[in-house]
């Protein structure tokens, strides 16, 4: 899926203004609490540490629960997702609990019967090993593969259908496309691929490289 994460090379969001390098990991106390949260959050909705099912809930979220609420604001409804998809709350039960907080009466939902996913990864992390040979070398010239991905998929929308060189074969990782949705790790390689701006955005954008990381299923030999 094309999910609003997905904005490379769209207009309307302006210049991208990279942070500050004196910028703290939490600017106030309440972001530190909830990335616990959603860490904790997203165990207990899952049965264990899946960031790419956590991704795929971000990337689920709305305009406004995405881009308003910030980045630690972000996380926070991702949570709320993950743990109303697992049915370890009801939908609306969170928003209940806060008007009753600011003392308005209203009903809270009933709480529902959990529906956490049969989960546990072989391994800590993402890295695996696989017995097959990378199927591209470093300086071959590749194309990221333009058939649409129903849902979570690494491969961004403005790179599908492009062609670019390998830069560096990395090694295997879990295929976020299957784990995300608890089907399997199916690990494969990861290649560096730069691909030029112009390739990408066409003849008017500022000439610059671009590499990005895509797993082997992602690309395709180029004719």
């Amino acid at each position: 899926m094309e999910g609003i994460a997905d904005m490379g090379g769209t207009p309307g969001w302006g210049p991208v203004r990279p942070p500050r390098r004196d910028e703290p990991v939490f600017e106030e106390p309440w972001q530190g609490r909830a990335f616990a949260l959603a860490t904790l959050s997203g165990r207990i909705a899952y049965g264990g540490v899946n960031l790419d099912a956590f991704r795929h809930a971000l990337e689920r979220l709305d305009r406004a629960a995405y881009l308003n609420d910030g980045y630690y604001g972000r996380w926070l409804n991702g949570a709320e997702l993950m743990l109303t998809d697992s049915a370890i709350l009801a939908p609306g039960a969170i928003d209940a609990r806060a008007r009753n907080l600011r003392g308005e009466r209203v009903a809270e939902p009933p709480i529902p019967e959990p529906a956490v996913p049969d989960y546990a990864p072989t391994a800590e992390g993402s890295l695996r090993s696989v017995a097959t040979a990378p199927a591209f070398a470093v300086g071959e010239r590749v194309r990221a593969r333009a058939t649409p991905v129903p849902g979570h998929t690494r491969l961004p929308g403005y790179v599908r259908g492009h062609t670019g060189i390998v830069e560096i074969v990395q090694p295997a990782f879990v295929l976020p496309d299957t784990n995300a949705h608890f089907q399997g790790e199916h690990p494969l390689h990861v290649y560096s691929v730069r691909f030029a701006s112009r390739e990408l955005w066409g003849a008017d954008a500022e000439p610059f490289a671009l590499t990005v990381e895509l797993f082997e299923s992602y690309l395709e030999t180029t004719s």
